[in-house]
């Protein structure tokens, strides 16, 4: 029978078996301890310093998973000078950690919108789930795919291997064959509260339907008796034919958005909104100081000015973050707008990178329509977003390297160094892994994984020091070193290093 002893951790008292880690108490208590190289069921192996503790006696910091409890030990487990240390421990991890959270092309688009995936998606033929991507962001594709002057282009990483890949074409085409009636654009019902939208250009028209789409009941005023605002300029005519404004107009007044025509509102209009709306949405010419500044006689009620935009793509972005400041001021939450997260850069490919991203590519020029008017055609859909590099990491969701991140306010640049990184190689295996040896933090959880399911090869340390690297020994193939454990070893890869080729199309 094994020794029980007792030990306290953040002022309370726990009783464990002598053996257990520090960090196997505190997580059987429920504490939240951040960890990169631990994973249970396997042997220790101290690399990244996240799980950093204080003994309260002394003021010693130690790492958590490796330390045995002793009888009477006093733990802290967050304090400013843990944080710290967590933070200094993640930003080296970050300095040799070479990948792209989310790809410049998305990061570039002032909606945020998931291009990489909506360009997968098209290279399948998937139109239909193309599309659901693109509203996820944008509810007016077939407009924006026609006027925008496509800043995500600008920093396609294609661009700096041959041309960019065409991204407005790809979304004005999931825009027009893109099926409206789709399960995934049902809306909550919701009889309150109600919000009032002025305006109905690209920014009012966004902010009404993400809003609808949150179960809100929403009412657009509008001063003409179209909707529309500026989309409708006579300078857009001929790019913008008034049959695909109006289509893509109808898709979001079908949510259930109410429009009440020839309102010109002025803050005594808006001011008498008060009594029946929760929030009013200032979507127009109506100055924004004037109505930050303005003493409203209810305080209940909240008025979101959308700053004007000159691109119609910033008008959107800036109605849909209209919308998050509206449901996060209603849920009594703080009021941020659109969260962000953090995302790892390493800046422009180098040349011998180049055939390392076309592994997930094709060698294809870029498509042009053969009249512009008309866009592409299903086959050159295909073609053409098939040349997307697939800059974006493949556990955007499940990565503990950018979750702690964001936890920490880490900073990738405060010991990476641009000049000195690794070079970007991609071991694909289809159906097995994909390896990016660049992304590695070294946290051995692969190394361990196979030598426990006894893997002929497995992974193992190659190198000394800074210059370590976690191969296949003997030059085996993936495939061949992970016979036995490649679903476990790529679900738990705490970074993108090790990833499913199959888990994110």
């Amino acid at each position: 029978m094994k020794k029980v002893i007792s030990i306290i951790i953040d002022h309370k008292e726990i009783q464990l078996e002598a053996g257990e880690t520090v960090l196997q108490a505190a997580l059987r208590m429920g504490k939240e301890i951040p960890t990169m190289c631990y994973y249970e069921g396997l042997e220790t192996h101290t690399s990244c310093m996240m799980c950093m503790v204080k003994d309260a006696k002394t003021g010693t910091l130690f790492a958590s998973c490796s330390k045995p409890a002793e009888e009477g030990m006093d733990i802290i487990t967050k304090d400013e000078e843990i944080i710290e240390a967590r933070k200094t421990a993640l930003e080296l991890l970050l300095s040799d950690h070479v990948g792209d959270c989310e790809a410049p092309c998305q990061l570039s688009c002032p909606a945020h919108m998931n291009i990489p995936r909506m360009n997968r998606l098209l290279a399948e033929g998937k139109t239909q789930e193309a599309y659901e991507v693109v509203m996820q962001d944008i509810p007016l594709p077939s407009v924006l795919g026609r006027i925008c002057p496509a800043p995500c282009e600008k920093a396609c990483k294609r661009k700096e291997i041959d041309t960019a890949v065409s991204i407005c074409l790809l979304k004005r085409y999931a825009g027009d064959f893109g099926k409206i009636e789709s399960q995934n654009h049902r809306v909550a019902e919701s009889p309150i509260p109600q919000i009032a939208i002025i305006g109905s250009g690209p920014a009012g028209l966004t902010a009404a339907y993400y809003l609808r789409k949150r179960g809100y009941q929403v009412k657009i005023f509008e001063k003409e008796v179209r909707l529309g605002g500026e989309l409708r300029h006579p300078d857009l005519h001929e790019k913008l034919p008034a049959e695909v404004l109006d289509r893509e107009i109808d898709v979001i007044l079908n949510t259930g958005i109410q429009v009440q025509f020839g309102v010109d509102a002025d803050l005594a209009f808006i001011e008498g909104l008060q009594d029946e709306f929760a929030a009013v949405v200032v979507a127009t010419s109506v100055p924004k100081f004037e109505v930050r500044s303005s003493k409203f006689k209810n305080q209940d009620i909240r008025v979101f000015p959308i700053q004007s935009a000159k691109l119609a793509i910033q008008a959107v972005a800036r109605g849909k973050n209209a919308a998050f400041e509206v449901d996060q001021f209603l849920k009594g939450e703080n009021v941020t707008g659109e969260p962000k997260r953090f995302n790892s850069r390493f800046g422009k490919l180098l040349e011998p990178e180049f055939a390392e991203y076309l592994k997930e590519s094709n060698d294809l020029d870029r498509l042009e329509p053969e009249v512009l008017a008309n866009g592409f055609s299903s086959d050159q859909v295909k073609a053409e977003a098939a040349r997307c590099l697939h800059c974006d990491c493949r556990k955007l969701d499940n990565c503990k390297l950018r979750d702690y991140s964001d936890e920490y306010a880490a900073s990738q640049r405060r010991y990476f160094s641009i000049h000195d990184r690794q070079l970007v190689t991609k071991n694909i295996q289809q159906d097995v892994v994909i390896y990016e040896p660049a992304k590695c933090i070294k946290c051995g959880i692969c190394v361990r994984i196979t030598s426990k399911y006894k893997e002929k090869y497995g992974f193992t340390f190659i190198g000394r020091g800074f210059d370590v690297q976690i191969q296949i020994p003997f030059g085996e193939s993936i495939a061949k070193g992970l016979q036995k454990t490649a679903k476990e070893v790529a679900k738990a890869c705490p970074t993108g290093a090790i990833s499913d080729p199959t888990r994110i199309k």
